[in-house]
């Protein structure tokens, strides 16, 4: 059981004061709030992370640090009497109820109404009333209020509830389009009809629904999947031509980023595959960069270019999630890729790549051979170097812990002065002698950060998240620049690594950013970013990390998804251009709605799926294109070994 009171003081601690809430009365009633039992009970170990919580009628409660930025902007005395629109869960009127005199908090949903109610009366707040209704135009019989909190957002704020203020009071609230950030807003009434307005900054809300605010849009909702099946572009099956044909739209991008909806699905991998097989051989992509650890990747690299296997080199993907590059898919694709590239020049070759960070002792291993034969003076300096890494490298996550207690990286100076040390050895790219340069710097770059992502990770989700994306996004940019200015890319990674984070949740709520952010903001139109859904089947995956795969049922998308509007168009398989001018006006006005996005990783939890596998996205504005397959396969792991008529000593799947 997690020690919820300990979980609430960090949150005090971390969310609350970090950014700036002072008011000691507020900050004592987050402390006293137990939001754990305001959220469903399958959420509750999740109640005190800096995110909304999903929770009954498909609603969201707040992240607890804007429920203090709305409370903290309304000034709110201990003898006020205040008006909450959008009650939820409660949570935010119970913090009320500890800071203000008397509280009456409005929802329209029935369902949330009676378990809000309930939750006031078990936990003893009897100045806290809620009131079942459409709260858009008030409570004009109770008025007036020293403030006013409405927890959606309108494309303006509503007349009747400025009048509703009293002379002094405060109105707090996020005002914008439906389909776009909002600005939460703070209006004092000054005189009889006179207010001040302070923008308080951006937000995301949903929509307030009344006759104050915005119509409930369900005539439009009932024709959304048939203009949206007017649009989509029916696929056929993978292994016909026309299917990688039809996203050949895309190809005079020198990056292209491939997306999934999950690490375990076949069709998500095949049709990567596919797509970047005719990228490679109609349009002259040579970079093949996937979300896999550098050291593991560069065995695959080295068979697929017909390099010799280093002595000592560890079979490729021999750690959990195994299955997740280690599966038929992949093998058919690096097959493929090593025959694409036999008997070609060094130059015209496609070569596999791995962006991610984790495999922190197969890159102190790969920097220390690279030196090893340049440099043996060198070598010594970098044991000497990572030495301090070198317990920690099976277990790096030990050191994370141990640097937490100490207050500092002390390996960090090390892994900093041995890049840099490598960095300044850049060799000729057009020489042989660059592939292995390229592999040390790279490894050292992990070493570096990997440091640092291990250290920050206990300090918090978005700067853990934020440097992994970053090492990610920086070890693809070296691959171009390595390569030179006419090369061209294509990344395999997570839907929720290459779609814009900026446009989702990620970003707006949560302040991560992520490889497709970063690719657009650097390359611009350059850079395409493909997502990937689908509606239902079965998928490889994890109850938990290191747990053993499981072939799942994935659960049928959730009504209001982008899988679900998807799953109506009843298409199988469809390409939708979601580029500037692609869609019809009226389609690309309805698709800007945020809606929620399914994300399954290695892990998948059925029984939790709303809140532990959906997120807020504006899909336009996170992708340049979405692949839909609505019904899906789990991938096919290989069993131990190299495949019949693999070349054990280079096949980098072997044992």
């Amino acid at each position: 059981m997690p020690d919820f009171a300990a979980l609430r003081e960090e949150m005090v601690e971390r969310q609350l004061k970090r950014r700036g809430i002072a008011e000691r009365a507020l900050l004592d009633a987050f402390r006293a709030v137990p939001r754990e039992l305001f959220v469903p009970e399958a959420a509750r170990h999740a109640a005190y992370d800096d995110s909304p919580l999903p929770i009954e009628a498909g609603q969201t409660v707040s992240q607890p640090y804007i429920a203090a930025l709305m409370i903290e902007a309304a000034g709110i005395g201990r003898d006020d009497s205040v008006l909450e629109i959008g009650a939820g869960s409660g949570y935010a009127a119970a913090v009320l109820g500890r800071v203000a005199g008397r509280v009456v908090a409005v929802e329209r949903h029935g369902e949330l109404a009676a378990l809000a109610r309930a939750r006031m009366e078990a936990l003893g707040y009897s100045n806290v009333r809620i009131v079942e209704g459409d709260g858009s135009g008030g409570l004009p019989d109770e008025a007036p209020f020293a403030a006013i909190l409405v927890a959606a957002s309108g494309s303006h704020v509503p007349e009747a509830l400025l009048e509703q203020l009293g002379l002094g009071g405060v109105l707090v609230m996020p005002v914008g389009e439906r389909d776009a950030v909002q600005r939460l807003v703070k209006v004092t009434r000054t005189g009889e009809e006179d207010y001040e307005e302070e923008d308080l900054g951006p937000v995301r809300f949903v929509p307030l629904i009344g006759r104050e605010g915005w119509g409930d849009g369900e005539g439009a909702a009932e024709a959304l999947p048939e203009r949206l099946r007017a649009a989509a572009e029916p696929l056929p099956e993978l292994d016909d031509p026309a299917f990688a044909e039809a996203f050949d739209r895309f190809a005079d991008a020198r990056v292209v980023l491939l997306g999934e909806a999950s690490h375990g699905t076949s069709e998500f991998y095949r049709a990567r595959a596919e797509i970047s097989k005719r990228l490679i051989e109609r349009h002259g992509f040579t970079i093949v960069a996937v979300e896999a650890d550098w050291p593991d990747a560069a065995s695959v690299d080295r068979h697929v270019r017909h390099r010799a296997r280093r002595d000592g080199e560890e079979t490729a993907f021999q750690r959990f999630p195994t299955w997740m590059w280690r599966n038929a898919e992949v093998d058919a694709f690096v097959g493929w890729l090593r025959r694409h590239n036999e008997g070609r020049g060094r130059e015209a070759m496609t070569g596999f790549y791995g962006l991610d960070l984790y495999n922190l002792s197969g890159s102190i291993r790969a920097v220390i051979d690279f030196l090893e034969a340049a440099d043996p003076e060198a070598a010594k300096l970098a044991r000497k170097r990572y030495a301090c890494l070198a317990p920690w490298s099976r277990d790096p996550a030990a050191y994370g812990r141990h640097a937490l207690s100490e207050g500092y990286g002390r390996c960090e100076a090390g892994a900093v002065q041995m890049l840099r040390d490598l960095l300044q050895r850049r060799m000729d790219c057009l020489a042989e002698e660059c592939d292995e340069w390229l592999d040390a710097a790279a490894n050292a770059r992990l070493v570096r950060n990997a440091e640092q992502y291990y250290r920050v990770m206990y300090q918090g989700a978005a700067e853990s998240w934020n440097l992994r994306d970053t090492h990610m996004f920086e070890t693809l940019c070296q691959l171009l620049d390595a390569k030179g200015p006419a090369s061209k890319a294509i990344v395999w990674a997570h839907n929720s690594h290459i779609g814009n984070a900026a446009h989702t949740e990620m970003g707006q709520v949560r302040e991560e950013l992520n490889v497709g952010q970063l690719a657009k903001e650097r390359f611009g139109d350059a850079a395409r970013l493909i997502g990937f859904g689908t509606h239902g089947g079965t998928v490889a995956a994890a109850d938990d990390w290191d747990a053993p795969m499981e072939v799942k049922l994935v659960r049928p998308s959730l009504a209001g998804s982008y899988e679900r509007l998807c799953h109506e168009t009843g298409i199988a398989r469809f390409l939708l251009d979601l580029r500037p001018g692609a869609l019809d006006p009226a389609l690309e006005e309805a698709l800007l709605e945020p809606r929620l996005e399914r994300f399954i990783g290695v892990i998948y939890r059925p029984e939790t799926e709303r809140w532990s596998h959906y997120a807020e996205a504006v899909l336009p504005n996170q992708f340049d294109a979405w692949a839909w397959f609505d019904e899906t396969r789990a991938v096919t792991p290989l069993p131990g070994g190299p495949p019949a008529g693999a070349e054990e000593e280079t096949y980098p799947f072997g044992l």
